[in-house]
Order: structure tokens, then C-alpha cells, then sequence
């Protein structure tokens, strides 16, 4: 079958709700800073009355969907599968994500009480960010609504790690996946964050072993996943698990392993004022690289490019396309 897209992505449907605090607030809220906590609806509604009359903004997000924004945003292609409610915020994911130019199949699920998944994201003034997260409707996600004649017309399934703290998510990651290699799709798996290699290290490794050519991880992510300190040793033995990686180490850049051999390619310059959608930029440029034919250090070096221009303002996404930067990047 004619490959149509060059990336399928599978992840949890959420309506970021962005706001910027001061730095005594995480404290003040009892936050776990630069964290994502899973919330339940008074939880997160305690949040929410903290930051009522100060400004916020929306965005159409969960980690897979920020990558495949990045992927449309440097002139690729992709598919995207989630699950919102028939409510406001559903509608908004729907417009927001038909936007971005990238296809969608986040279809308004039928009255079932549970409200489309949203995330407050609490940006401090040294640009962490902290989530605060309600997964609502997304949290019911099926290997049933993974659309397996779409994905098998993509170069690329990418699959987040925030999927595995469900079982029905669980089995609609494995289900894409398995479909992927059956019909030699290459298959990608973002670790997504340190909380859930302490609850899922194992889950991880192996899947990393059997299910994944490519994963990508933040150093902390892979200290943890590894139990090795420096972030160069972590990506050799990460090269031990899966055919491709990609550790990404802030301003510092990023350890790409392939083949048995490490490499690392240098950062470039931001004055970071936001992190949030860093990673899930990164990962963007990395699958939009690996798609159009660049090896994987060029494809992390547009990667590592795009995550610098996101940090530069607030929010997860950026407005203007951004492929015609791409070759001065590739040539750097």
C-alpha cells in the first residue's frame, strides 16, 4: 500500500490550559514541580480556582499531538488518534488540530459523563513547567479506535508513554505497535517522563527490546530507566535495547546511539522562557527528518533546533511554518 503520511501518532487527546505563575505557587498548590500529576476532577478544579482572574490560553495537546504539529509545522505529513467528548473543549481539540494541518481522528465521543481530557500547565519564571492533568475521556482510548488502515499508510507509528497508565491505552499502544510491525511500519516510543519509569521501568525496557525502533527520552528519564548517571553511557546502553535512540540533555543538545555507537549533537542557543511541548517538538523534528530521507544526526539536529525555538516563547506550539529554515539547519 502506498505510503500516504509519514507519521501515525497515537496519544492521550488534551486541552492544555496554560498559565504562568510565580514561582511560590507550585509550593502553595502542594505541586510536585516540573512534574505531570494525574488529577481527578476536584483536584484539578482546586487549581483552577487558584488561577481564576489571572490570563490563560488553550491549546490542542498531549505529548503525541505536540509532535505531530512539529512534524506538519517543518513540512511533513501525519495522522493523529485520540479520543475527546462531545463538550466545548472537544470541539476546540477538533478545530485546533485540523488547524495544525495535520489529519485527525479524534471523533466526538458519545454523552458518556466524562469531559474531554484537560491539563493545567503551570509555567514558573525559570520556564519549568508543572502539569496538573485530568485525563477524562481520553483515559477510555481502545485498540479499538486505532485505525489500523490508515496507520499501515504511514513511514512511522509514534506511540507516548502516558499511554501505559491505563489498561485500555495500554493495549491501544500495543495494538499500534504490533500493527506497525506486521506491516513494516517502523515503529517510535517517547518515555514521555520520570514518574512512569518508576512505575513501568520494566514495561519499558522491553518494549523498547521487542516493539520499538526508535525511542526518545530526556536524561532524567534515562538515568532512571538505566540506573547509569552520565547521559553518554546511558545512550550506550540504550543502544543495547533498541536500534535507534534519542536522548535529549536540555541546552547541552542531545545523545543520538545507532548501530552500537554514540554520538552527540550540540544544542543550539534559546533563552528559554517556557519549556513546555520541549521534548515533544524535539521528537517532531526528529520523525520529520527520519521521514524525508536525513540520517539520524541530521535528523536530531533538526530536532534539536526546533525544541531551542520552542522554548523561546510561551506555550507548546509555534505559529509560523518552520521548514524554511531547514536546510541552514541541516548544513550547520
Amino acid at each position: 500500500m502506498t505510503q500516504k503520511y509519514d507519521v501515525f501518532g497515537v496519544g492521550n487527546a488534551i486541552v492544555d490550559i496554560l498559565a504562568q505563575v510565580p514561582e511560590d505557587a507550585i509550593t502553595e498548590l502542594g505541586l510536585n514541580k516540573g512534574a505531570m500529576t494525574l488529577m481527578d476532577p476536584t483536584q484539578q478544579a482546586k487549581i483552577l480556582g487558584y488561577l481564576e482572574g489571572k490570563s490563560l490560553s488553550l491549546a490542542s495537546g498531549g505529548s503525541a499531538a505536540n509532535t505531530m504539529a512539529a512534524i506538519a509545522q517543518s513540512g511533513g505529513s501525519g495522522f493523529y488518534a485520540g479520543k475527546v467528548a462531545h463538550d466545548p473543549h472537544g470541539e476546540f481539540y477538533q478545530e485546533d488540530m485540523q488547524a495544525t494541518g495535520i489529519e485527525c481522528y479524534v471523533p466526538l465521543a458519545p454523552e458518556t459523563g466524562l469531559p474531554t481530557g484537560t491539563s493545567v500547565i503551570l509555567t514558573t519564571p525559570d520556564a519549568e513547567r508543572t502539569m496538573c492533568t485530568h485525563l477524562g475521556i481520553s483515559a477510555t482510548l481502545t485498540a479499538d479506535d486505532i485505525d489500523a488502515e490508515r496507520l499501515v499508510q504511514c513511514q512511522y507509528c509514534s506511540v507516548e508513554g502516558y499511554l501505559w497508565t491505563g489498561d485500555a491505552t495500554r493495549e491501544a499502544s500495543l495494538r499500534a505497535l504490533q500493527t506497525a510491525r506486521q506491516h513494516n511500519v517502523k515503529t517510535a516510543f517517547t518515555f514521555s517522563d520520570p514518574f512512569l519509569i518508576d512505575l513501568f521501568k520494566d514495561d519499558f525496557k522491553s518494549l523498547a527490546k521487542d516493539h520499538c525502533d526508535t525511542v526518545f527520552c530526556n536524561a532524567e528519564e534515562a538515568r532512571k530507566l538505566l540506573d547509569l548517571d552520565d547521559p553518554r553511557e546511558c545512550a550506550e546502553k540504550l543502544a543495547q535495547l533498541c536500534p535507534v535512540g534519542f536522548i535529549t540533555d536540555g541546552p547541552n543538545g542531545c545523545y543520538v546511539s545507532q548501530e552500537g555507537r554514540v554520538d552527540h549533537v550540540a544544542g543550539f542557543p534559546a533563552t528559554a522562557v517556557d519549556t513546555v511541548g520541549a521534548g515533544d517538538a524535539f521528537a517532531g523534528g526528529v520523525l520529520f527528518g527520519l521521514t524525508h530521507g536525513h540520517n539520524p544526526i541530521e535528523a536530531a539536529r533538526w530536532g534539536n533546533y526546533f525544541a531551542a525555538r520552542i522554548v523561546e516563547h510561551f506555550g507548546p506550539r509555534i505559529d509560523e511554518p518552520m521548514q524554511n529554515q531547514l536546510e541552514s539547519v541541516m548544513q550547520r
